[in-house]
């Protein structure tokens, strides 16, 4: 382990008491395995690990993206379609060396890399299993697929341990934000968080039909425009990078207790999820089939 790799993890360890993680900061001692917003204590706690060949092609290969799900979340949305996961945090406690050797059996069964799914609040733990694992001959890359609710503190040290960064950017207006999500400060947290997420690794780049390194940015289109779609993509164009590559994802469906807000008791209708990827395309961004 190199002294700059163990400075970041000691300093992320240390982010658990008081816990200071995510933007919530509820200050409380998850090393003493008091539980927060995201409901975790002290050990992660994982929902599945396997190769998964559902998400982008980009991501999945031959052999599927290495998937580890974990359990809890900062985040309170209200349609989660993992809600078992993220609200009822339904996984099981896993210690570091576990962890670790779940990434290296992942890169065994052929996985084209190791995915991240809902890390900001175990980033402490998914560190130091992955320098533990890679020191044990893991060479795949790491994706780290958040729901871009993350601190500029915690992406900081982060840095070289992460190869692509995988976001949503969830909504463009904090009354939505808090709404639907809990999080009126989601907005300007997300837009610095891709600033950084970018200084770090830069726009995606793809060899031989694999993601290697980069930003990849998923948007979730809302019914009514509630996400706030064109000032997003205005927002990626403007101030990320003009080459920003980009998911538009239609899959939108009512789930969890989407049914008590009128406005996102229905999916996107066809003509709002086209007039939000042309768009992109018109503004040069690398839209994913």
């Amino acid at each position: 382990m190199s002294g700059q790799s163990s400075q970041s993890i000691q300093r992320l360890w240390d982010s658990m008491n008081p816990c200071t993680l995510c933007p919530r900061r509820c200050g409380i001692n998850r090393r003493n395995n008091q539980v927060g917003f995201c409901g975790i204590g002290d050990l992660p706690r994982v929902s599945s690990a396997g190769p998964h060949f559902g998400e982008e092609s980009v991501l999945v290969g031959s052999g599927g993206s290495g998937t580890i799900f974990f359990a809890g979340c900062n985040l309170g949305c209200v349609f989660c379609q993992n809600f078992d996961i993220s609200h009822n945090r339904h996984g099981h406690p896993v210690t570091i060396e576990q962890l670790a050797k779940s990434m290296l059996e992942l890169q065994y069964y052929g996985c084209s890399n190791i995915n991240f799914v809902t890390p900001t609040h175990v980033a402490p733990s998914i560190v130091a299993a992955l320098e533990l694992a890679r020191e044990q001959g893991l060479t795949l890359p790491t994706v780290y697929n958040t729901g871009g609710y993350d601190s500029l503190e915690t992406l900081r040290l982060l840095e070289g341990f992460v190869d692509i960064y995988m976001p949503d950017m969830k909504y463009a207006d904090a009354k939505v934000a808090a709404e639907l999500s809990d999080a009126p400060d989601y907005p300007q947290i997300n837009r610095d968080a891709l600033k950084e997420m970018h200084r770090q690794v830069g726009d995606l780049k793809i060899e031989r039909g694999l993601a290697t390194r980069g930003v990849l940015v998923r948007h979730l289109v809302l019914p009514e425009n509630l996400a706030g779609s064109f000032e997003i993509i205005d927002f990626l164009a403007g101030r990320i990078s003009p080459k920003t590559t980009i998911n538009i994802m239609d899959h939108y469906r009512p789930c969890y207790k989407a049914n008590l807000h009128p406005a996102i008791n229905r999916r996107p209708a066809t003509e709002e999820i086209q007039s939000v990827r042309q768009y992109a395309i018109k503004k040069g961004l690398k839209v994913l089939d």
